[in-house]
């Protein structure tokens, strides 16, 4: 045969068997799922191949990085186009805004302290002032002039003066939440603060004089209302005021997570916690390594909290300081273990038998969970790889020109995933078939032979979407929408290292819209600009915010 027509035979063959080989080796794969205990000596599953949109030539974002004054008075905002006037009310947002202190300087963007900002808009114009929280953290670090107090990515000398205890992370700069009708300023420890949302002021806040006598009289503690070491800065409300959370505990038989619920404000309750019970508690798949979650979901009659492969090593954590090393390398990214779904009926506190899990991923931030015909529908941003959280030091992001470049073409993507999670699942359910009964999903959820549900999620994007550098910070309309079925969510698109666009999701149609972010008033059905608010002031790059309307 001339070798022009072997060339051309080759090029015909060896694409039809490759074909061939990876069908048949997905026959045999799930033809072994139904032989009890084999899956586990499977191969994982390959991870979905999702090319990232790397551009180059990135704007320096250092500027959004550094110390910023705070505005305590409030100043005017220049407006341009309108703003309607039955807009009334305060957005708030929070986020780190000092991350020095003599010379001495943060490592990681979450370490800097929380500065608070509000911008109130009332009858079309807006107005802007900021604050610096005045936590224990904050006033011990600026009375000695340097970091006393460790961080989550920054190790420190400690005060000779201060007790163990006085050491815990206490710098709550990621989101406000609502208690009982009050505001507080909460991160993922064990303390909050409670914060006036018209002036920003620090609530029955420590002077420095105060600070040496009893440092701790400004907090509020969990631990004295409920047997928690912390809870999450992404509580869910309902309509009565009911607020339910969730918090880890540490105790002498390992670590456990917990369903938290706090009682709606009553005129009988005095202290801010009060009546705060824990629904019940669910011990880790591994105690000494529980996972590391910043948030969950909730539907109208269940709580979806998902253990994922992203682990707190409980001992290297409790000896970081004897072995130098900050907090943040306590967490490890374990790929090798998959990601399980667990529900809890939140009216009597019952974790659901059923086990539903699926391939490795991360994730921060839910957008949505609704129950229909016999399931709960979960919609997430996730991550592939769970690495992202030490690409966060600061001296990562205020690279410039191709090294920046290089830590964002590294940075791991989030992108919107639904997941059905069908809840009556019993010894006669069929193994191997798809037990979603829903329509407008392509989610699948397929019962082993061991009883587990192992769930496939469905892209709640469409092709392309990667160019937009995937999805962060989801928004619904919360009061209309959370733990129902939904059409639309917003969040930002991440074609930086931090949320660079504003976008809005079609959930069924998979469509979406995409804007250059700058702080707008939107129509939130077209998208289309209202007017725009400038203050001529520096802002730093923040975390999470909400709006409380007057």
């Amino acid at each position: 045969m001339p070798p022009a027509q072997r060339n051309m035979l080759a090029q015909i063959l060896l694409p039809a068997v490759s074909l061939l080989l990876a069908h048949l080796q997905y026959f045999l794969c799930s033809l072994m799922q139904f032989i009890p205990g084999y899956k586990n000596y499977l191969p994982s599953p390959p991870k979905e191949q999702i090319l990232h949109h790397s551009p180059r030539g990135l704007q320096c974002i250092s500027p959004l990085l550094q110390t910023m004054e705070e505005t305590p008075e409030p100043i005017p905002a220049k407006v341009k186009g309108h703003i309607p006037k039955w807009i009334n009310g305060n957005l708030l947002r929070t986020g780190p805004g000092r991350f020095e202190f003599g010379n001495d300087s943060f490592n990681h963007w979450f370490d800097g302290m929380a500065l608070l900002h509000q911008f109130q808009l009332r009858a079309g114009s807006v107005s802007y002032r900021s604050r610096f929280l005045q936590s224990n953290s904050y006033l011990t670090n600026r009375r000695h002039n340097r970091i006393v107090l460790s961080e989550f990515g920054t190790l420190a000398m400690p005060d000779p003066c201060k007790s163990l205890f006085g050491r815990f992370i206490d710098n709550a700069n990621v989101n406000y939440v609502l208690y009982k009708g009050d505001y507080y300023i909460s991160s993922e420890n064990i303390f909050m603060y409670k914060v006036d949302p018209e002036t920003l002021e620090t609530k029955e806040k420590a002077s420095m004089e105060s600070l040496t006598e009893n440092p701790w009289h400004l907090q509020v503690d969990w631990s004295q209302f409920i047997a928690v070491n912390g809870a999450t800065a992404h509580p869910h409300y309902e309509s009565d005021g009911t607020t339910y959370n969730m918090g880890n505990s540490y105790g002498k038989h390992g670590s456990s997570y917990n369903i938290i619920q706090v009682p709606p404000q009553s005129s009988s309750c005095t202290d801010t916690l009060e009546g705060a019970k824990v629904l019940c508690s669910i011990p880790p798949m591994d105690r000494a390594k529980p996972s590391y979650y910043h948030s969950f979901g909730m539907t109208e009659n269940y709580i979806v909290f998902i253990e994922q492969p992203l682990k707190l090593n409980l001992l290297q954590i409790i000896t970081s300081k004897l072995r130098g090393k900050a907090i943040c390398d306590g967490i490890s990214w374990e790929p090798q273990c998959n990601t399980y779904f667990r529900v809890v009926n939140k009216h009597t506190g019952e974790v659901l038998p059923g086990q539903w899990y699926t391939k490795p991923f991360v994730t921060f931030h839910q957008i949505n969970a609704f129950e229909d015909c016999g399931c709960v529908v979960l919609d997430l941003c996730c991550q592939d790889d769970g690495t992202s959280l030490a690409l966060y030091k600061l001296q990562n992001m205020r690279r410039t020109g191709e090294a920046l470049d290089q830590v964002y073409a590294s940075l791991p993507r989030a992108f919107p995933r639904r997941f059905v999670l069908p809840l009556h699942v019993d010894p006669d359910t069929p193994v191997g078939k798809n037990l979603n009964p829903l329509p407008y999903t392509l989610a699948k959820a397929v019962k082993d032979a061991d009883g587990k549900v192992w769930c496939t999620h469905e892209n709640l994007h469409p092709e392309g979407f990667e160019k937009v550098g995937g999805l962060e910070f989801p928004q619904i309309n919360y009061s209309w929408s959370n733990g129902r079925r939904y059409r639309y969510f917003y969040g930002c698109g991440f074609g930086h290292l931090v949320g660079d666009s504003l976008m809005k999701v079609d959930v069924e149609t998979k469509n979406f819209k995409n804007r250059s972010a700058f702080l707008l008033v939107l129509d939130a059905e077209t998208f289309r600009e209202l007017g725009r608010a400038e203050v001529p002031v520096q802002m730093p790059y923040g975390f999470h915010g909400i709006f409380t309307p007057h």
